[in-house]
Order: C-alpha cells, then structure tokens, then sequence
C-alpha cells in the first residue's frame, strides 16, 4: 500500500498549507537493480513487458516532471543479478566505450549519488574498483574500510564515506535557496563472510549503526541542511544489536538522519508486510516517524520521498513529509530520451549477452524445473546438488576429508513468490545451453565444504523447516508456507533421509532466531 504520489510540485498534497518560502525537495530511488538493464529476460531468452532500469528511467523521468527540486539515488546490488553481469567479468566491460554496462546505463540516468551493496563484491575487489571508475557519481560507502582505524571516524576507507551535495532550489515562491545535502552509504557487515575469498585479509566492514552514529555528526558539521541513508539493509528489528545485517530500523533513530533509502532484501516499503513492527508505520512510510523507502528490485518500484522544508531558527528543517513506492507502470509509459540513451549504451553487452547465453555446453535427458520445488524433490534441485558433490569430490581426493560421508545443500532459487508467476526454472529436456546453467543457479557463489556433525546438520534442517507453517489436524484451508521466509533458504540435504512433521511448531523464526527451544520437526534423520 503506498499513499500516492505528488505529480505536480507547485500544489503538494502534504496536508498542511505550504508558506511561499516553504521549499518541495523530492528524493527519487532505486535499489537492488542486480544488472536488470533491458526489459529482456536472459534466463528464458525473450523480451520482458516489465522491469529494468531502462524502463524506469522512463518512470523516473515522468516523477521528475513539475517537481524541479528533485534528486536521484541508487542504493546498491547493481553489478550482479543475470547473465548480462557475468558476461560483463568475461568481457570486462563492453557498454559504451568499454564501460560496465551497468556503470554505462546509470551514467545515462545520472543519479546524484549511489552506495553499493553486498553484492559488488562476488567478482573480486579489482573488477568492482575497475568498473567503478568509469562512474560519473558519486559513489559512497562509510562502513568498509581499507585500513580501519580505533573508530569509524579515523577509518580509511575503500570509497568516500558520504558526499556533500550543493544544490540551488527554488521555494514554493520562485526564490532560490543553496542547500547542502550530506549522503551516507551503508551495507551489512555479513558481506565480509559472504565473499570472504576475496576479502578476507584485505577489507573490515563495521556495523551499520555504529559507522552512522559516528559520521553522522560529522556529515552536519561539514555544513550539511539535511543528510540522507542510503541504507542497502532491510527493515528488521527495532533493537539496536550489533552486527545487524538489516538494520535500517535502528539507523533511522539516530539524531541528524532525515531520511533513509533502504533495500537488500528485495521487499516493498511502505507495505503490509511491514504491518505491527514497532516503531514502524507501514502504512505511511516511517521508521521512528523518519520518511523510507524500500523499492522491490530489478526496477519493480520507484521509491519517492517529498520532503516539505522550512527555513526556522537559521536552519532548514522538515514540516511535512509523504512516501510512497509506486510500481513501474507495465503499459502506457512513453519511451523517455533517458531511456533510449540507457538502451543505445547496452546495446553492445546486450548483443554479447545473447552470444554469451546461446552456446551449447550440454544435454540433459529429463526436464529440469522448479515449479513445486517446494513441496517435492525438485530435479532442478537435485541436478544442482549433485553436480556440487561431484566437484568438491574432486577437490578432496587425497586429503584428510576424502573418506567422510559428503552431503550436498542446496535450494530452489526460482520458486514464484515474491519472484512473480514467472520466476520458475524450466530446462526442457534436450540441448542444454550457457543460459539454462545460469538459471539452474544464478548466483556466482563459492562452492565450499563444511565440517559439520550431525547435532549442526539437524539444527541446519530445523531452520529450513521452518519454511512451512505448522498444520492443525482438523482445519480446513491453512496457509502452508511461511511468506516471510524465503525460498533460497529452504535447503534441502542430499545424501540423508530425513520426514518433516508439520504438525510441530518451528524451532527457529525465518531470521534464525530460536523461538521454541523444545520445538523438532525433523524425523527419522539417517545417513545410509
């Protein structure tokens, strides 16, 4: 649910009477674009009605209409997502001019500033610095640092901290004013072990909140009227714990912050979804009464905060404030000359993509999809674990691991949900192409091995049992699975048998919490 959007800047529906020298500031954004460039699909190798960011820049043009105070963010997770970004490593480049296509088509869209996020970093630290380069923004991030010091304030870091942006508006009078508009980046410290091969030793990345909470002040005294979070972390929990990896909540409460992007986790804000969380109004946009969004991903949604300013006590301050997440409109939105500007610089990386995806590497004698990969052994699933087991199996040969029993987890990536009706996998059986691979896993992860015992492998399977919801014997039409716990987080095990009781309640919460320490919905766990 969003609450609507101001088109036309000159008569703001903030619901309170703008004076003449009030000022309208609106903050465009979007986040967790994961290289969705063209309305094209590389998965199923076909035109899209809907998504990307050439299509929002259309969109993003029209909000920019008749509100002339506007400016434009990214807030990370762009650079990987779909063959195009893996076609670009092998390529190293091939946009416009041998930029980064995605690096290409944001400086098309001209953002005021964009922070990245976890994301960034699965093709190693040198690609990430050389596709960076050719950006014509500013890219911030305050919390990952080269050489970290006694605190936040004294840390080098990898990119700028923040930015301070000087703008000239104009008031609801015509009257121009000079504001400075300070912009923090952030992203989840997990993002060390999440690509821990290629930044172990090399960066430190530190908590969310506690980098805010030390820039923040230091944003306003370099001269800042507002500043702004770019925040790629989720909306979690209220509770100021260390480490969080979706800590947007918390950031929002710190003193100096008067508005924060947030993203990761791929979701809508202002939503239901966020519905009774404290210190969360879902309905309106707020966390601690401070205006966010969180704009869905791939360009589903355009986040839109207007900011209603006043000029008291020598300081710019909010009067008024309205969020909404307005969906990319599927039809009837002109082709805007961003657009094409992002369309004319792809097009090179677009037509090595479509190279890239059609060459043959293989057959597969069964089809391989997902479509109940959630309820039953899913051959897309299978296909992808044993291929695991067969490689680290290689690996081990002449180790001291090579006699243990060697499982194999993995998850359906594709299952619909908040993916849509269309976010399946589905090989038919035949020639398998370099396409169909990337749909059968489209991450560009690390293949590791974990010693584990059986205790760990049992807790391992509790918590993706709690996927499903639990089942009471004599009810008519219950919920079967959990919405708010995603499908990529429903391992299954290969190599052990295992029943899932679901008339059991869940031991652990969809974020690992142990909630019912008494709880066990694995039965007749065996290996052999």
């Amino acid at each position: 649910m969003t609450t609507g959007i101001i088109e036309n800047a000159n008569s703001p529906d903030f619901g309170t009477s703008p004076a003449p020298n009030d000022l309208h500031l609106r903050l465009l954004n979007l986040t967790d674009l994961h290289m969705e460039i063209r309305a094209y699909d590389y998965f199923a190798d076909r035109p899209t009605e809907t998504g990307g960011l050439a299509r929002a820049a259309s969109f993003i043009d029209r909000l920019r209409q008749g509100a002339p105070n506007t400016l434009l963010f990214d807030n990370g997770d762009f650079l990987q997502g779909n063959p195009m970004g893996d076609f670009a490593v092998q390529a190293q480049g091939q946009g416009a001019a041998g930029i980064h296509p995605m690096i290409a088509a944001l400086n098309a869209l001209d953002p005021d500033a964009v922070t990245i996020g976890n994301h960034e970093f699965n093709y190693g630290l040198p690609f990430l610095q050389a596709a960076l380069a050719a950006a014509g923004f500013p890219v911030v991030c305050a919390n990952v640092a080269t050489r970290p010091g006694p605190s936040a304030e004294t840390d080098e870091t990898l990119l700028p901290p923040f930015v301070l942006l000087s703008r000239r508006f104009t008031d609801q009078g015509g009257h121009p004013h000079d504001l400075t508009v300070g912009v923090i980046g952030l992203l989840p410290p997990q993002t060390l072990h999440w690509d821990r091969r290629h930044l172990a030793g090399r960066l430190h990345v530190r908590d969310i909140v506690e980098t805010a909470r030390a820039l923040v002040p230091r944003i306003r005294e370099q001269g800042a009227d507002l500043v702004i979070a770019l925040s790629h972390s989720g909306i979690e929990t209220a509770d100021d714990v260390p480490g969080l990896e979706d800590a947007s909540l918390p950031l929002a409460a710190i003193d100096g912050i008067d508005a924060v992007i947030t993203g990761h986790s791929h979701l809508v804000f202002p939503s239901p979804e966020f519905d009774g969380r404290a210190d969360v109004d879902a309905v309106r946009g707020y966390l601690h009464g401070k205006p966010a969004t969180m704009a869905g991903f791939g360009g589903s949604h355009v986040g839109v905060i207007d900011l209603l300013l006043t000029r008291r006590d020598g300081a710019w301050r909010v009067r008024d404030r309205r969020v909404a997440t307005p969906a990319v409109p599927a039809s009837g939105l002109a082709q805007s000359a961003t657009e094409r500007r992002i369309l004319a610089a792809t097009e090179p990386a677009h037509q090595g993509t479509l190279h890239y995806i059609r060459q043959p590497i293989g057959e597969t004698r069964i089809p391989l999809q997902s479509y109940f990969a959630m309820l039953e052994p899913a051959p897309s699933v299978h296909f992808v674990a044993t291929a695991q087991a067969w490689s680290m199996r290689q690996a081990l040969r002449g180790t001291d691991h090579a006699d243990l029993p060697l499982l194999s987890a993995a998850a359906s990536f594709k299952s619909g949900g908040r993916g849509g009706p269309d976010h399946f996998t589905d090989v038919p059986a035949g020639a398998v192409a370099m396409r169909n691979v990337a749909d059968l896993y489209c991450y560009p992860n690390t293949l590791c091995a974990l010693e584990v015992t059986g205790e760990s492998l049992l807790e391992w399977l509790e918590y993706s049992a709690g996927f499903f919801r639990r089942i009471e014997n004599d009810l008519p039409d219950q919920t079967l699975v959990d919405r708010a716990f995603p499908s990529y987080n429903f391992d299954t095990i290969t190599g052990v048998t295992y029943a899932i009781d679901l008339a059991q309640p869940a031991r652990f919460s969809p974020s690992g919490t142990l909630i019912d320490a008494g709880a066990r919905r694995i039965v007749n766990l065996r290996y052999k």
